[in-house]
């Protein structure tokens, strides 16, 4: 789709100017307005990307368009333009909502790159608008979201694994949709009209998670004055989804253990057994195999839940994803809150895209709560959810370089190319540090000094099965 300019200056001969030298160089349509009247009327009328507005006009200034460009159309772009001596002018423009603003007289190619930059962050909007308020059916399984490799991967997992009845495992950082899984999964089986039990193991302090899970009678021990059904019970002919199963003890893993080859459960303070039909759904965080070897899980226990294994891809490990989560966020919990609809501002969905995301969808979903209660209006500002706009920033912008001194700047650009170049190698070997040093030239010491220093690490390259 072609973008269009929207010009907006007194002066006819700066208007014609500005049309001739920016048309051909941002390959877009360019209207004309000569007031800020005529400039509304441009608006009302057409489909308008970008707006460029001079500050002193008479009649209407281009402050006060700008406060009606904000109030009626709050996704648009507007940069301003000033004089010289009136940038401190401009610089209250940018507080009242302008991108950017540019001075008179112009440099043609330093002119070219801010509104460049600018047609980029109307063309995010755009994007981000199609986006906002649908996600795609194609790109939504069981209410997980994703496009990725990576999640398109799980989705033909969970629609394999649905279709028996053994024991799943979930493995994956927190915060990355393990529950989700174990519910999708679940309402796929021939299951699905059972109930759904679900268990946050390490919730439940161990003294207590035993008669939780398998149920007690009355007088097995002090205060048990009733027979209690277990959670197993309550499962029967349904799912159980044991959450975080890596935080139980041994004592536990031996009973689950007995539950997972006889399926069947003793109540405590009971002298039969009990057979229950209930499919097993377990979920961790932790490396299980790196705890069978510290002796603190027990390596049979673990094969018999590490029958259908599905790992759960973190957050930058499928960055493509971000738009269509932000899009079925926005969506969900603006509905969830009774809040009129909403979007990210493309800065802040920049901020998105680059940032690391430890806590993975659920730290992002939290940010987008913040966000829909504070943001004023209909776009969610980096303030907002209480960033700046340069978080996530690995470095610094051109303009922002060019201000350092020598010895910053340089920094700046050695940590451009390090990561660029040292990223784009890991890439390509997915991970492999020892591959990557030899591609390049460099011992692997080398490399691996160089990784630390600007902070690379190479598990965020490595492509998990």
């Amino acid at each position: 789709m072609e973008t269009s300019l929207l010009i907006v200056d007194d002066e006819p001969d700066m208007l014609q100017l500005l049309k001739r030298s920016l048309e051909p160089d941002l390959n877009c349509r360019i209207h004309l307005a000569s007031s800020g009247e005529e400039a509304l009327k441009v608006l009302s009328d057409q489909q308008i990307d970008l707006v460029l507005a001079d500050i002193k006009m008479p009649g209407m200034s281009g402050m006060e368009l700008l406060e009606i460009i904000g109030k009626q159309y709050p996704r648009l772009t507007v940069v301003m333009m000033t004089a010289y001596g009136h940038i401190d002018m401009a610089v209250e423009a940018m507080k009242r909502g302008a991108y950017d603003f540019v001075t008179k007289p112009f440099d043609h190619d330093a002119l070219i790159v801010r509104l460049e930059k600018a047609v980029e962050r109307s063309r995010l909007i755009r994007e981000n608008t199609r986006l906002q308020g649908r996600c795609r059916e194609q790109d939504k399984f069981q209410n997980l979201v994703g496009k990725s490799p990576a999640m398109q991967k799980v989705f033909q997992a969970v629609d394999m694994v649905s279709k028996t009845d053994l024991t799943v495992l979930i493995t994956g950082e927190s915060g990355t949709g393990k529950d989700l899984t174990a519910r999708a999964i679940h309402s796929l089986s021939h299951r699905s009209q059972g109930p759904f039990v679900a268990v946050n193991c390490p919730s439940v302090p161990e003294n207590i998670l035993e008669s939780e899970l398998f149920g007690y009678r009355k007088g097995a021990f002090t205060h048990a004055t009733r027979d209690k059904v277990g959670l197993f019970q309550e499962a029967n002919t349904g799912t159980i989804f044991l959450d975080e199963i890596g935080d139980i003890s041994p004592t536990i893993q031996t009973k689950l253990l007995r539950v997972l080859q006889e399926k069947e459960i003793k109540p405590l303070g009971d002298t039969r057994s009990i057979h229950v039909d209930v499919r097993i759904i377990a979920s961790t965080n932790q490396d299980l195999r790196s705890k069978i070897k510290r002796q603190e899980f027990r390596e049979d226990f673990f094969y018999r839940l590490n029958v259908l294994p599905i790992r759960m891809p973190a957050l930058r490990e499928r960055v493509e994803d971000i738009p269509l989560l932000v899009s079925h966020l926005l969506e969900k919990h603006c509905s969830k809150l009774n809040r009129p609809k909403k979007m990210l501002a493309p800065e802040l969905l920049e901020i998105f895209m680059r940032r690391d995301w430890e806590g993975n969808v659920r730290e992002m979903e939290n940010m987008i709560l913040r966000g829909i209660l504070f943001s004023a209006g209909e776009i969610i500002t980096p303030q907002d959810v209480g960033l700046s706009a340069s978080e996530g920033r690995d470095f610094a912008s051109e303009d922002e370089i060019s201000q350092l001194a020598y010895k910053q700047a340089k920094e700046q650009i050695l940590n451009r190319f390090n990561k660029a170049y040292i990223g784009s190698l890991l890439t390509n070997t997915g991970g492999n540090v020892s591959a990557a040093a030899r591609k390049c030239g460099l011992e692997r010491q080398a490399l691996q000094q160089i990784m630390r220093r600007y902070g690379i690490k190479a598990d965020v390259y490595r492509h998990q099965g």
